[in-house]
């Protein structure tokens, strides 16, 4: 009889980046155990983290490269396939430059990944064309805290939670979308702690709020500049503080007198009382801390939004200080690791800026090439490219634009125009169908490297199978591609390219595979191997010496609803998926659960319109249309709808509006407008819809 093996390793799926045993028996994955003492999810899984091992080894599996022959793919070598890749990359940087080669990295990726994809980017292509889906989720984020403070991340810990006396979270579902945050939420609420909650929605954690706050959406820098207006007419502000660690707060003041709450009443639609009662509440208690997620950064105004949120918690010196800080939850198991190793246009790994002549040197001496000077295109700048023809090439490690992106249809005819399109990832997607070379990657259960969760712990990943068919790791792959193409790079395993990382990186100086196997992690900043990591930042000064007080002013979203598209269409996460559905939807628990997509609307809404519920409808904006099932409910107040994005069959992001916040290139997915039509029309006449009323939007 053999011993059932259990390797510890990190959940796949939220930035929560809990610690879980992988059961392996006789080389088979079977099954999954929560690690007890993680001090995120302390012997918890949510039902995703529960289920993490069934994709895996799903049949759906990319189990050989493919070349695209007469539109056909065909399997070949791996040898085929990379030489096809390097040759084809090098005709184009030859004939067209390397900026006519862009490269997308991945979140689902380890650190070790993401470094070599922006090595191999800048180093190898020539080209600082390189990003990833932060930029669709928390750009807003790195932006935003980045100029208040100098450092782009969540300030405090998870653990931190339970002993906060006010949990203010606004724009976030965090019970669904990062279940053990929900959890350590709840216990805080248990022990006493008052749950403020700001969503035009009602999510299910505002089922357990103490306030709910629902502003209409797009209007949260005014909700955030009125409670702001009434702490600083109230005198609550912690001076002090403010004197000492902070800049810029007279012309702040001067903005914020514009904030008078009969105008945010008015524009928010919230009452004064409420928002005076949650200004008081908060600026209070010391012992505050404030969350957010892409409720506040997928907007036009989402670095606007986050900035708004750092100048709240300056004004009350809620910063520094255990159980405190400003906490934003980023979506994807690494997506803040992928930050932080440079998978952006404008940085190297530690967010060292591309046009900085110091740090771009020491990157030279290192990795012995010229490197590009001018930061490099977006994401969605990358699809614009490829539309107008400037951008030839396009390798994808471990995304899929044709399901994440907004204006879908924009996105389909972008991908059509290209020379070459490289996909390499773990399963089919949507964005294979346009590809020219497909390269089968590995999961997290069939390779090693670090991940970093939301609370900035970069912790172990380990290897607990061999890989399905003839799929390699992503760094193996990127290594083999890069020799092709004249640079050689050189590891004998994932632990050296952390050595490398760790050399290059501030940050990240102590992040060494061998003290990670000793802890459940390290938080950075971790600048030597002596260095215990950092729980929470700024204790004795801001990162960047003193903390700005950044202006702000209300702007509307850029599509408003009218006549013929009444409603607003804001989008999201549902509990039982994730993102693009790769991974979830080839999960037989959670597809159980949710398997269609559906359109959030209300009853008074649904009635005007003869909509029943579970029955079909229509939902279209003035870029596409989708067909999904009513789910008539008052979670959503009048006038707005939600659709989940998790369904390639009924693709929120055909609707979604590619307007652009202008300082970091993120789309507005929260807010479009669209109208909903029943696909059974009844003979009585529709009653006109209450359009939700953002005509007015003057502060003054």
């Amino acid at each position: 009889m053999t011993t059932m093996d259990k390797i510890l390793t990190v959940c796949p799926y939220c930035g929560c980046g809990c610690g879980l045993y992988l059961h392996v028996d006789r080389g088979r994955l079977v099954g999954v155990s929560p690690s007890k003492s993680h001090p995120v999810n302390r012997g918890s899984l949510c039902v995703k983290g529960w289920n993490a091992h069934e994709f895996v080894v799903h049949p759906d599996r990319l189990l050989s490269p493919m070349i695209k022959d007469k539109g056909e793919f065909r399997e070949c070598t791996w040898d085929t396939a990379l030489d096809y890749v390097a040759k084809r990359l090098m005709e184009i940087r030859d004939r067209h430059g390397p900026d006519s080669i862009g490269i997308l990295s991945s979140a689902k990726c380890t650190n070790e990944e993401n470094y070599l994809m922006m090595k191999f980017a800048r180093a190898v292509v020539g080209t600082n064309n390189i990003d990833h889906c932060a930029r669709l989720c928390h750009s807003s984020t790195v932006g935003g805290l980045a100029a208040a403070f100098g450092s782009g991340a969540m300030t405090n810990s998870i653990s931190e939670i339970r002993d906060a006396k006010v949990l203010f979270v606004i724009g976030s579902n965090t019970t669904e979308q990062h279940p053990m945050i929900g959890m350590h939420m709840l216990d805080a609420v248990d022990r006493g702690a008052i749950l403020i909650v700001a969503d035009p929605r009602r999510p299910q954690i505002a089922e357990f709020a103490h306030i709910h706050l629902r502003h209409k959406p797009g209007t949260d820098v005014a909700l955030l500049m009125g409670i702001m207006h009434i702490i600083v007419n109230e005198g609550l502000v912690d001076i002090d503080f403010v004197r000492r660690r902070t800049e810029n707060f007279d012309t702040f003041e001067r903005i914020l007198r514009d904030f008078h709450p009969h105008a945010v009443e008015r524009i928010t639609g919230v009452g004064i009382e409420e928002i005076r009662r949650v200004a008081r509440i908060y600026a209070m208690e010391k012992r505050s801390m404030l969350f957010y997620a892409m409720g506040i950064t997928q907007h036009i105004t989402g670095v606007d939004n986050v900035r708004a949120c750092a100048n709240l918690v300056m004004l009350t010196g809620h910063i520094g200080l255990p159980s405190s800080g400003i906490n934003p939850l980023r979506g994807q198991n690494n997506v803040q690791g992928a930050c932080d190793m440079g998978a952006l246009p404008n940085v190297y790994s530690g967010y060292q800026t591309v046009t900085n002549p110091r740090a771009r040197r020491k990157f030279e001496r290192a990795w012995k090439r010229k490197l590009p000077v001018k930061p490099g295109l977006t994401v969605v700048e990358m699809t614009e490219a490829a539309y107008e023809g400037r951008l030839k090439a396009l390798y994808i490690m471990g995304e899929n634009p044709l399901l994440s992106d907004p204006d879908l249809n924009h996105v389909k005819e972008a991908m059509k125009r290209l020379d070459l399109l490289i996909v390499q990832d773990i399963f089919p997607n949507e964005t294979m169908q346009y590809a020219h070379v497909v390269l089968p990657a590995c999961s997290f259960a069939e390779k090693d490297g670090t991940f970093t969760n939301t609370e900035r712990r970069v912790q172990l990943l380990r290897k607990a199978i061999e890989p399905v068919g003839s799929s390699r790791p992503d760094w193996e792959i990127i290594t083999k591609l890069s020799r092709r193409m004249g640079y050689d790079m050189k590891y004998r395993g994932t632990y050296e390219i952390m050595e490398e990382i760790a050399l290059l990186t501030p940050s990240y100086g102590g992040m060494l595979h061998h003290r990670l196997r000793e802890v459940h992690g390290l938080q950075w900043p971790c600048p030597d191997i002596a260095h215990p990591g950092t729980p929470f930042l700024h204790r004795k000064k801001i990162a960047k010496g003193l903390g700005t007080f950044i202006t702000v002013e209300f702007k509307p979203p850029a599509e408003l609803p009218d006549e013929e598209y009444p409603f607003i269409l804001t989008t999201g996460r549902i509990y039982f998926h994730y993102h693009t559905g790769t991974m979830c939807r080839r999960t037989s628990v959670l597809e159980r659960e949710e398997p269609s997509c559906y359109v959030e609307i209300n009853p008074d809404d649904a009635e005007a319109l003869h909509i029943k519920d579970k029955s079909q409808v229509r939902v279209s904006s003035r870029r596409g249309s989708i067909t999904v099932l009513a789910r008539v409910t008052d979670r959503t107040p009048q006038g707005v709808v939600f659709i989940p994005f998790h369904y390639s069959e009924a693709a929120a992001n055909l609707l979604t509006n590619a307007a652009l916040d202008p300082t970091v290139k993120i789309p507005e997915y929260k807010v479009c407008a669209v109208k909903v039509e029943p696909l059974i029309k009844e003979d009585r006449r529709p009653r006109s819809i209450k359009i939700v009323d953002l005509e007015d939007l003057r502060i003054t």
